[in-house]
């Protein structure tokens, strides 16, 4: 397990660096870049005037050198650990990632529990009761949070309790920690619309799951010996069927981490996803590459730690 577990973070080396790489490379080729949006509107008349302006930004934002330039510079603090500083604040990146992380952190653990809350009951029940008119209310039910999309769902809930009942969140994100009543009002909805969508996607992979591993024999023989509904489902099928189970929702989780964008500014919440579609409207190379390194980091780790979950589930895998 140890010489598994090790081989793959240090895959994880490359795959990161790639993607480091890529992104570098397709942000800097796409016209236009920050300097341009500095000076957008400005009073600068001549054209001479102009050039000088941009020039002496972009020797201030390290982006006057040629590509493979700035590629070299950026891998070399890249290697000692250094994310660059953010070319809009002049702070270093790691600030605002520390600043934000854990509030997208709250969100996605909130929204992934309220999607296994709901997810594992539904689906269970949905594949015990086959065929019934509960099983076709689940099905439907998880089709419609598939079907609809996160962005439209949340905008209703912020807009219609404003319209019918003069209600909205606060304005302002409030640590749980300092005002947990306020907060709550703030992520918790947030986090019903992302749980309950991933919900959906996660009931219909439980129900398939546990449909299959009902058909088995082992199954059969555990009802042959007049065990009890509950115990043939917790003792012999629901664990079995948990596998794929298990690695949807790890990759719900990392892409919750690094996808909750428009679900944070719908809801005004100050996290990672906020930072990324900021970093992206102002063209703030540095941030934007610190911050979806840090997603394909928390994905690649997810996904290890649903390879290692495997194990635990079904004790025949073994990592050699």
């Amino acid at each position: 397990m140890l010489r598994y577990v090790t081989r793959r973070v240090l895959l994880m080396i490359p795959t990161l660096f790639i993607l480091y790489t890529l992104l570098f490379v397709l942000m800097r080729v796409v016209p236009g870049d920050i300097v341009d949006l500095y000076l957008e509107g400005g009073t600068v008349r001549s054209g001479a005037e102009l050039e000088a302006q941009k020039l002496a930004l972009k020797q201030e934002l390290g982006i006057d050198k040629s590509l493979p330039e700035q590629y070299g510079i950026a891998v070399g603090k890249l290697l000692t650990g250094d994310l660059g500083q953010s070319m809009t604040t002049r702070k270093p990146v790691t600030d605002e990632i520390k600043r934000r992380g854990p509030i997208t952190l709250e969100l996605a653990l909130l929204a992934s529990s309220i999607a296994v809350i709901v997810a594992i009951p539904a689906g269970v029940i949905s594949a015990s009761r086959q065929r019934t008119a509960l099983d076709q209310v689940v099905r439907v039910w998880s089709i419609i949070t598939l079907s609809v999309p996160n962005f439209w769902v949340g905008t209703m809930v912020v807009l219609l309790p404003a319209l019918w009942w003069g209600y909205g969140a606060p304005p302002v994100y409030r640590s749980p920690f300092e005002d947990f009543a306020g907060n709550m009002q703030q992520v918790l909805p947030a986090a019903i619309v992302l749980g309950l969508a991933f919900g959906g996607t996660t009931t219909r992979f439980v129900r398939s799951s546990l449909l299959e591993v009902l058909r088995q024999d082992y199954i059969r023989t555990a009802w042959s010996k007049g065990l009890s509904e509950a115990k043939v489902m917790q003792r012999h099928a629901l664990k079995n069927a948990l596998i794929p189970v298990v690695t949807i929702i790890g990759l719900q989780l990392g892409a919750l981490f690094g996808g909750a964008v428009v679900t944070e500014s719908i809801f005004n919440i100050p996290g990672l996803g906020t930072l990324t579609l900021n970093a992206i409207r102002t063209r703030n190379y540095t941030q934007l590459q610190a911050n979806m390194l840090l997603f394909g980091t928390v994905v690649a780790m997810m996904s290890l730690l649903v390879d290692i979950s495997y194990a635990w589930l079904d004790p025949r895998i073994r990592y050699s």
